[in-house]
């Protein structure tokens, strides 16, 4: 792996690791500020404790995506971040929150997310993520394109 595309995949792998069990505390939070004015310390517990267990489980493998070979790759690391969706979505069904209403899009795209929480890009987990996210997929393209121009 050319040492740019390396960086930037550790920036972006260190960052997601850093924001994922954050982000699953979020969701949980907006979710229960929406449908029930607060989070009950049960609650609460049970979120930090899904935040912890999906960056303990998502970030090994996005991890191991990004420092793979351009080539071996047949996923993207946001494909591997949104099955993180189950973490939140077990505590809040645990919690008895109805689903939300999604859109026919949603419902069809992601059928497992009730609460309609599947982010759209890297910045959707935290706005700190945009960056590395977008320098690691110019990374990837460049060296894309450097290994199979005119093939």
């Amino acid at each position: 792996m050319e040492p740019a595309l390396e960086d930037h995949a550790r920036a972006l792998a260190d960052g997601i690791e850093a924001a994922l069990p954050t982000w699953v505390v979020r969701c949980v939070h907006e979710i229960m500020q929406a449908w029930a004015g607060d989070m009950p310390p049960a609650v609460a517990e049970a979120a930090e404790a899904a935040g912890r267990q999906a960056g303990a489980e998502i970030t090994p493998a996005v991890r191991a995506l990004l420092l793979s070979d351009i080539d071996e790759q047949r996923t993207t690391p946001m494909a591997l971040v949104r099955t993180a969706v189950r973490y939140p979505t077990a505590v809040l069904r645990d919690a008895g929150v109805p689903a939300v209403e999604r859109d026919r899009f949603d419902e069809e795209a992601f059928p497992g997310d009730v609460y309609d929480l599947t982010p759209a890009s890297f910045a959707d987990i935290d706005p700190a993520l945009a960056e590395p996210g977008i320098a690691w997929g110019a990374a990837k393209a460049f060296e894309h394109k450097r290994r199979h121009a005119g093939s």
